[in-house]
């Protein structure tokens, strides 16, 4: 008799769900169980003499002679009368779950009026605007009009900021005792109906630019009474709470109850976080900020504390393509070179990283990857909030996880074993994940066209733009143009899993296994599994996922060597029906050699029957093109589904190696194009006018230890 586990068992060792890929009871078993539940309540009041009671059982063949439809007659009970043998089925919390997973799509960094630079830049939409725009509704962005998506979303996050959470909404309310500091004046009514036009821009960038200083001033020489401040967090953070418990729908929507832990380097490196609780049940009473702790370890250090008081949590770095080369590096905060304690307090901390947001793709650089024609994709050069460069190297999750593999060659802990997610990091309480309907950020300052630079400037707009003090007007085919940060962002991205249900119990596991996934935008799912024996077979197969599951390990996770034989993968995607089909399905490969790095890029599975190249390992161009003049594509070209088993034919078993999958769809119009389209102009020539939305699987990695 096979047993079939709860979704909602957990593992001792890192609070996962785990459940076996079993068929539901049948309905003959259930038949069974309902006539010895009625046999039972029949022989109960009887008298001491007591019916036999037989249970029909399924023909068999055994050569124990019960085959043949025997019966069997059940023995005396120790405790007195007869005794029935108790079945070991055991039923699931939620019958509807769906054990080989289901692909969910959400954000895990979004901003609301709590966020001190939201609110400063306009946006009044609280946490309970943003769920509803999550789920399907439209909300008012702070230029004006309304943004809603084109399908809702299963999961998000509401992540403000815990350095002075509220406190500049707060400040703006001239009814509050917050407002009466003379450092706050600028703020008052800031987001006034009168206010909220480019006009106000100047009056903003100032007002913002000296309220975090002035503040912080203030609490360190006593004139700023920072338990007022922490009432204020605290409010604002018991209502974000509320938000998320009020939405929170298992089965149908899903909240986490989070926030954005957001430090920096004395360079200015981003070193943020977004800390995502599992439950709601339990939870601190303030967040902890970068005012308790700039060192990241501290957070960690806070967390360890927090989950022995039974409070389950994870952070997820986001934005390390701006970290100036600190997320990532080889040294602690201190210098110190990286040991086993700290490696694995951050890999416990930190199982997930955040590869794409609209600030910018993190996978990786054509500086570091200079044999990976895909590798400049919705690159930000600068570090957050400048136009200050930002160092490539150690700012990068590939090259992070090259150095994970050497720091396991050395006999260390892997810091950076870490899985992959995208979402937004929207400012304005909703995601703007399309190219074709993109709004940006950072509500007033980029929510029109001409502020983000896809179209000209007009030269009032101009004036205010220099008088804001931004040093962002270039010159580009004769017209002025705003330029920045904001023209090198991206409609991206989302965080997405694959978990039994929609509930935050299955979704968090699939967080901490690292069955995640992450996409610039669109839709699209996409499988990795790895193992011994998978073959093409497979692919016809109606349970091929079940044997995947059963015979091999999932995306997340570690496959270990058998003798020398090498593993073989199976890679799927499937499109977007939204968004274009697929071209190209790719197997990214890292490996390390005495410490030394080597990446290499496959493409496995071509759309529309191209050749692939087996010594360049490279797909022939399908044809798909982009009409610039309305951003129409070429139709009958791509694929809706790539699938294929995939072996390394460079395999070495003695080398540690990763390998995660990109899956490629057909070029777009990149949104700066969308929008010099619809404004009737070109579009700016040093700007990319189309684009390859893709996903990332997250990694499995090859252990050559057995």
């Amino acid at each position: 008799m096979k047993i079939l586990r709860s979704p909602f068992s957990k593992s001792a060792d890192n609070n996962t769900s785990s459940i076996s890929h079993t068929r539901p009871i049948s309905k003959w078993h259930s038949a069974v169980v309902i006539a010895g539940f009625a046999l039972v309540l029949n022989a109960c009041g009887a008298g001491d003499k007591e019916p036999a009671v037989v249970i029909a059982e399924p023909e068999t063949n055994g050569a124990d002679g019960h085959g043949g439809g025997s019966e069997e007659v059940f023995p005396e009970s120790r405790f007195g009368g007869r005794q029935l043998t108790m079945p070991m089925d055991i039923l699931v919390g939620n019958p509807a779950a769906n054990a080989e997973r289901n692909a969910y799509y959400g954000d895990l960094h979004v901003h609301t009026t709590y966020s001190f630079d939201a609110f400063a830049f306009g946006t009044l939409a609280t946490p309970h605007d943003a769920y509803r725009y999550a789920k399907g509704e439209a909300i008012k962005h702070p230029g004006g009009f309304d943004v809603q998506l084109r399908e809702p979303l299963d999961f998000y996050a509401v992540t403000d900021h815990a350095m002075f959470l509220g406190a500049v909404r707060d400040a703006a309310d001239t009814t509050s005792d917050f407002s009466k500091y003379a450092h706050v004046e600028a703020l008052h009514n800031l987001n006034a109906p009168e206010n909220m036009n480019t006009k106000s821009l100047v009056a903003r960038g100032n007002a913002f630019a000296t309220f975090l200083p002035d503040t912080l001033r203030g609490i360190a020489d006593g004139t700023v009474d920072v338990e007022m401040t922490n009432t204020i967090a605290r409010e604002a953070w018991a209502d974000t709470i509320s938000a998320a418990e009020e939405f929170n729908k298992p089965g149908e929507f899903t909240t986490f109850v989070a926030y954005e832990y957001t430090t920096s380097s004395d360079d200015r490196g981003n070193l943020h976080r977004n800390v995502i609780f599992r439950g709601a049940d339990k939870l601190p009473a303030m967040p902890f900020s970068r005012f308790h702790s700039q060192d990241p370890e501290g957070l960690w250090d806070w967390m360890d504390d927090l989950r022995e008081k039974g409070i389950e949590t994870l952070a997820i770095p986001h934005n390390s393509n701006g970290s100036n080369g600190q997320m990532f590096k080889l040294v602690d905060w201190a210098g110190n070179p990286m040991d086993d304690n700290y490696a694995d307090k951050r890999i416990r901390n930190e199982p997930l990283v955040e590869i794409t947001q609209i600030k910018g793709t993190s996978e990786t650089h054509p500086v570091l990857s200079d044999s990976d024609e895909w590798a400049d994709f919705e690159i930000m050069p600068y570090r957050i909030a400048t136009t200050l460069n930002s160092e490539p190297k150690g700012s990068y999750v590939r090259e992070a996880l090259l150095n994970g593999l050497a720091f396991e060659d050395k006999g260390v802990s892997n810091p950076y074993k870490f899985g992959f997610i995208g979402s937004s990091d929207t400012h304005t309480g909703a995601t703007s994940d399309d190219e074709a309907n993109y709004f940006s950020k950072v509500g007033l300052v980029d929510g029109a066209s001409d502020r983000r630079g896809s179209t000209p400037l007009t030269p009032m707009d101009a004036e205010i733009i220099r008088e804001a003090g931004r040093s962002a007007l270039t010159e580009v085919d004769g017209q002025t143009y705003a330029t920045g940060a904001y023209e090198t962002w991206g409609a991206s991205g989302l965080a997405a899993v694959w978990a039994e249900e929609n509930t935050r119990e299955a979704i968090y596991d699939a967080f901490r296994r690292k069955e995640t996934f992450a996409t610039s935008g669109p839709r699209i799912r996409v499988r990795l599994f790895g193992g011994y024996g998978f073959d093409e077979a497979m692919l016809d197969d109606n349970d091929m996922v079940t044997r995947a599951y059963a015979e091999g390990v999932a995306m997340g996770s570690d496959l270990f060597a058998k003798d020398k034989t090498p593993p073989s993968f199976i890679a799927w995607a499937v499109r977007d029906a939204n968004s274009a089909a697929l071209q190209r399905l790719q197997i990214v490969k890292g490996w390390t050699i005495n410490g030394e790095h080597h990446e290499k890029i496959f493409d496995v599975a071509c759309s529309d029957g191209v050749s692939l190249d087996p010594v360049t390992h490279r797909c022939a161009d399908n044809g798909a093109t982009v009409d610039i003049s309305d951003c129409s594509v070429t139709q009958g070209l791509g694929a809706p589904e790539l699938k294929t088993v995939w072996t390394d034919p460079e395999f070495d078993a003695s080398h540690r190696a990763f390998y995660y999958v990109r899956a490629l769809e057909n070029p777009t119009c990149r949104w700066s194009t969308w929008d010099a389209i619809r404004a009737g102009v070109a579009p700016r020539s040093d700007l990319k006018i189309t684009l390859q939305e893709r996903a990332w699987t997250s990694p499995i990695w090859f252990n050559p230890d057995s």
